[in-house]
């Protein structure tokens, strides 16, 4: 897009965000009185819809979205050994080692981040509700998207949490006492969500820009809660109806295109124009791109490259090496740019959710329900792409093989996005066979204990 219209974009998101982002930590905020923005910014359709834009801009600085060493792509990575830490990070080596604290300090900006997200998105419910300024289809759209957004963030603090507090409006008395709710009651507040988000939502991008929530996003997500859920018809139900809009969405051939912005396989990118018109790289880029020895404090753990078949493409297009006299490191390559300090042109977006998860997905619940055929042809769809032999069917294969299989392919794919193998090896109880040192009360993150000491209500994750 033209950089006159991503000026627009921010001056409108940067008035918005006054009264919709709150300071951290959320829990402890009592929110200013915003009636009068609040009035003005739901005034009608265009600058409500603006208000949303800001949202999204939002998520590029919002701590556990971001891509940024406090996110959950990256935290997530450092439990799951898929990182090492090469820089003497005590709080990052905390994660590694499994010897969490409740005092950490990128925890409690993973926690703050989600539940700011989840303020923003109460904002925006209450503006656009039974709110006559508006028209039909706009109050339904936002409605929509900040369900699912809601949805989303809720759904990462339960994996990585267990029992959180269930915050559903703004008011800061209401909210600052909240105890701990029921994982049961988390996902009926996201699967109620999702619903409302797949009804309301479009099936196509504004502006063609996919960074903004359409209908298969939300089906992307539902197929993945199921899938946690292990409800697996349903996660297959989901998954297909995405992969059958191929008028939408397709793998490219070509691994390096995938990661770019508006990529055909994205169904849900975040854009660095969240920087602010200074730079116009991601931040998984500029974090974990190692230019120097020391312009990363991670590498990719020797396991994982140890772990990736020969002949694999991801090996050869999403990873790579900066080699000195004493030591190779390796990092995710998956995000080319480092540095970009253009400010406009933006040419990767950091990416949320995408296709080949779909097939990942789908796999595993065919394989669940015992369709191995099915699920094979989804498997090598997938190993194809990555240059590996088609995986062949016959009757003798396993299940437990298959489901090996599904593992591995979801390690070697997502490998570095958004916690995936920290929650794939929990959810399959797998940790602590796979982790080295790592214990059950290690599989839930503290509760931090800012957040204890405001609101008595809160009860710690057992061990911490």
């Amino acid at each position: 897009m033209k950089k006159s219209i991503y000026q627009y974009k921010r001056l409108m998101g940067a008035l918005v965000l006054f009264f919709l982002s709150a300071c951290e930590p959320f829990l402890e905020v009592d929110v200013p009185n915003d009636r009068i923005t609040g009035e003005t910014v739901f005034s009608d359709d265009a600058t409500a819809r603006e208000a949303m834009n800001g949202v999204y801009i939002q998520l590029f600085n919002t701590a556990f979205a971001a891509g940024g060493n406090q996110s959950v792509s990256f935290l997530g990575g450092l439990s799951a050994a898929t990182y090492t830490v090469t820089n003497t990070v005590p709080e990052m080596e905390a994660f590694a080692a499994h010897q969490l604290e409740a005092t950490n300090s990128l925890n409690l900006a993973l926690w703050s981040g989600a539940y700011n997200t989840i303020y923003m998105c109460n904002d925006m419910l209450e503006g656009v509700a039974n709110n006559s300024n508006l028209s039909l289809e706009t109050r339904e759209a936002l409605e929509g998207e900040s369900r699912f957004i809601r949805a989303f963030t809720y759904f990462y603090l339960t994996n990585l949490y267990g029992e959180v507090p269930l915050v559903t409006q703004t008011t800061y008395t209401n909210n600052a006492l909240k105890a701990r709710s029921p994982q049961t009651e988390v996902y009926e507040l996201i699967l109620d969500d999702l619903d409302q988000a797949a009804a309301l939502v479009d099936t196509g991008y504004p502006d063609n820009e996919r960074t903004r929530t359409n209908r298969f996003t939300v089906l992307a997500l539902l197929a993945r809660v199921h899938l946690y859920l292990e409800d697996w018809e349903q996660a297959e139900t989901y998954s297909s109806e995405v992969l059958a809009a191929t008028h939408l969405y397709e793998l490219p051939d070509d691994l390096n295109t995938v990661f770019l912005a508006n990529s055909p396989e994205a169904l849900w990118q975040i854009s660095p124009e969240g920087w602010g018109g200074s730079f116009s790289h991601t931040r998984d880029g500029n974090l974990l791109i190692r230019i120097t020895p020391t312009a990363s404090p991670v590498s990719l753990s020797e396991t994982l490259i140890a772990h990736v078949e020969a002949g694999d493409l991801r090996r050869d297009n999403w990873i790579g090496s900066l080699a000195t006299s004493n030591e190779t490191y390796h990092y995710p390559y998956k995000y080319k740019i480092q540095y970009e300090a253009t400010g406009a042109n933006y040419t990767e977006y950091s990416m949320v959710m995408r296709l080949a998860e779909q097939y990942l997905i789908r796999a595993e619940a065919r394989t669940r329900q015992g369709k191995q055929e099915a699920a094979v042809a989804d498997l090598n769809v997938i190993r194809e792409r990555a240059g590996l032999e088609p995986l062949v069917y016959n009757q003798a294969l396993t299940q437990e093989q298959l489901l090996d299989e599904v593992m591995q392919q979801r390690y070697h794919e997502l490998f570095s996005e958004w916690g995936h193998r920290w929650l794939d090896l929990k959810r399959t109880g797998r940790a602590q066979e796979v982790l080295e040192g790592l214990q059950e009360i290690d599989l839930l993150y503290p509760i931090p204990e800012a957040e204890l000491v405001k609101n008595p209500n809160l009860t710690q994750n057992a061990g911490y």
